[in-house]
């Protein structure tokens, strides 16, 4: 008799311990993660002003710090000089030469012509002259140079007149615009560079760290801010080879938070194989030897936003 009433309070008690089992749930771990995100300045400068403090979240477009960059207004002057410069040559091309420019022309025009008429007076007297054989050769010739020399320089300035009444020609015109298009994508250059002096968000995000204070020095490329972008989260989970083949990639997943219960909906976005020093080995005696690691990366397919999520925080595959 006692036998069957132990029998029988064994199998009252199995039964209870049975409906005492927590849910099954698989032992792959998993990370939540966000996407980060990096932020720094494409010129040297000293960090003026800071506007952020660790772990504030921003939104897109929102001032991070301001840089002091002095070589830009340096830059500015110089392309506003050449502008200038620039702008004054077209308009001499166009404009052509100024009245004070002709009458200098027509000044050196008329002395000219004084000198060719003189050098023509002279050649008419000599080669009487030497025609009579009163000089010689070598005088006769060095008469004559000089005549052609006087012609030659009239006819210079006549053609220098008038290619100064006719304006500029094309070629010249098409230069100075050149030039002032040159120095205006000069000034657009420094403008696009004095932009870099606000360092923006350049997406919704959380800062974690930053990495200088207000008066040090900001080098070209070098991480001013790190951060989390805001809603970019999934979760991360690390499969053993033996394990890989009970997943793929737009499979839908269940997970749990260990600590409070709530569940997520999940979906497989990817597959990879983690580099080989993640293989496990002896070293890990629960795994298979030389047994590759893969890792699946979750994003959630259920509304997440009254949830809290922390950053490395534990979530398991139900």
């Amino acid at each position: 008799m006692n036998t069957y009433k132990n029998i029988l309070l064994g199998g009252f008690a199995l039964l209870a311990l049975s409906s005492c089992q927590p849910e099954q749930i698989t032992p792959n771990r998993g990370k939540v993660k966000f996407e980060t995100i990096s932020v720094s300045s494409k010129l040297a400068g000293r960090v003026d002003k800071i506007f952020v403090e660790e772990g504030q979240k921003v939104k897109k477009g929102d001032t991070l710090a301001t840089i002091n960059i002095p070589e830009v207004q340096a830059k500015m002057l110089q392309a506003e000089g050449a502008i200038m410069a620039a702008q004054g040559q077209l308009n001499m091309a166009f404009n052509g030469a100024t009245v004070e420019q002709l009458n200098q022309i027509d000044g050196q025009l008329n002395a000219g012509k004084a000198q060719l008429n003189f050098a023509q007076e002279s050649f008419n007297r000599l080669e009487a002259m030497y025609t009579d054989s009163l000089i010689s050769q070598q005088q006769f010739d060095e008469v004559k140079m000089k005549l052609d020399m006087a012609k030659a320089q009239v006819a210079a300035l006549a053609a220098k007149r008038d290619e100064v009444k006719k304006g500029a020609r094309e070629e010249q015109i098409e230069q100075a615009k050149g030039q002032l298009d040159r120095a205006k994508g000069a000034r657009e250059e420094v403008a696009t560079a004095s932009l870099e002096q606000f360092v923006i968000a350049p997406a919704d995000m959380s800062v974690e760290t930053i990495s200088l204070d207000e008066g040090e020095l900001l080098t070209p490329g070098f991480t001013l801010f790190n951060g989390y972008k805001t809603n970019s989260i999934y979760f991360r989970f690390t499969i053993p080879e033996s394990r890989i083949y009970d997943f793929e990639v737009g499979q839908e997943l269940s997970l749990v938070n260990p600590y409070t219960e709530e569940e997520v909906g999940g979906r497989i976005a990817a597959i990879k194989q983690l580099a080989k020093y993640a293989d496990i080995t002896s070293t890990a005696p629960l795994y298979g030897l030389s047994e590759s690691i893969y890792e699946l990366k979750v994003v959630p397919t259920s509304n997440v936003q009254g949830q809290k999520f922390y950053i490395n925080a534990t979530f398991l595959i139900k």
